[in-house]
């Protein structure tokens, strides 16, 4: 096969069947800049044309999965509406490719998983997290809808009235709550994370294919049904808040804070 093609800040490691991508911006946290965003949106294609991957783990560099968006990125967004209106085009494909990506994907979430990174994680097939990680997304927290996040799906994982509080406030939600929630499979030791996932990664390589591919595409076909209506409502009313004086100033006083830090 031709060697992965990507942006930086993303990796793929082929191991037999199983490919790992690796958010890998670790002295970032595993921000998403704009290199690492487009890389989310293009891998999968580049995954499902692999001929020889049956399997793929999903994890973060370092001590994070991903910190979410990078705050130099997205602050750039106030005065660039075409990047501003690229990236909202480039969030729904990574969502659309991941939806329709053929082959059963292992989060193994190693850290806090914020935003986009929460986002990601939870449109795996299977979510495995370490007991000392967390999700959150605090997209109101700026001023934004969460439309490319829990706004979207978090319904159809989770009780509404246990999950709309961590979602208005962003709250993290530690990894047990997590599971108790429906929005992670299973708490794993942290020190165990990478061997578990690899376990789980063969276990999936070892079914029979077709079975396997086929029983995804019937289970997301019902997860793209009901949330196509969702995910368009959402993107639209995040990016008529991204316009909005109230993100402008919740975002740049979060950057000023994260600067003097």
């Amino acid at each position: 096969m031709k060697p992965y093609d990507l942006p930086r800040g993303l990796t793929v490691e082929i191991d037999g069947p199983v490919r790992t991508v690796v958010l890998d911006r670790p002295d970032a946290l595993n921000a998403v800049d704009a290199d690492l965003h487009r890389a989310l949106a293009v891998v999968w294609a580049q995954l499902a044309a692999d001929p020889d991957a049956r399997v793929v783990v999903l994890t973060g560099a370092g001590t994070a999965f991903s910190a979410g968006g990078d705050l130099d990125w997205i602050t750039s967004f106030l005065d660039d509406p075409v990047a501003r209106d690229d990236s909202l085009r480039e969030g729904a494909q990574i969502i659309d490719e991941l939806l329709r990506f053929p082959l059963p994907v292992v989060a193994a979430v190693n850290g806090p998983a914020v935003g986009l990174g929460c986002s990601l994680a939870v449109l795996c097939d299977i979510l495995l997290i370490s007991e000392t990680a967390f999700l959150a997304d605090p997209h109101v927290s700026v001023g934004l809808v969460a439309g490319d996040g829990g706004a979207a799906f978090w319904p159809l994982l989770t009780p509404i009235l246990r999950s709309r509080e961590y979602l208005f406030t962003g709250r993290r939600i530690p990894a047990a709550v997590a599971v108790e929630l429906g929005l992670a499979t299973r708490t794993v030791p942290p020190a165990n994370l990478a061997s578990e996932a690899r376990r789980c990664a063969e276990q999936l390589a070892d079914l029979p294919l077709e079975a396997l591919r086929g029983t995804k595409r019937v289970v997301n076909m019902y997860l793209a049904q009901a949330l196509s209506g969702a995910v368009q409502a959402g993107f639209a009313a995040e990016a008529e808040t991204m316009r909005s004086a109230g993100h402008r100033e919740r975002l740049l006083a979060l950057r000023t804070k994260a600067g003097g830090a």
